[in-house]
């Protein structure tokens, strides 16, 4: 077995209304930094696995962003994976 160390963003989708993204957006007005806009904000997340292999390591980490680290109807996920040594 190894061990990996998974790093997963969590974002809401483009079409998806950011009010987080947006209310931080204004504020950037207010400390004079208007030329920084369309702020989204999302979640990052890592986690430890231990597989027998990258590929399933991957499915594990794919699987659970599916069923519970992401809300596949307002927000999309990626991540990246490297071993722990």
């Amino acid at each position: 077995m190894t061990k990996f160390l998974a790093e997963i963003d969590v974002m809401p989708k483009k079409e998806i209304l950011d009010p987080q993204g947006k209310a931080v957006t204004g504020s950037m007005k207010n400390l004079g930094l208007s030329e920084i806009q369309n702020i989204r904000i999302g979640k990052h997340i890592t986690l430890e696995i231990e597989a027998d292999s990258e590929a399933a390591a991957t499915a594990k980490v794919d699987e659970a962003c599916k069923n519970l680290l992401a809300n596949l109807i307002m927000e999309s996920y990626s991540f990246k994976l490297e071993p722990l040594v």
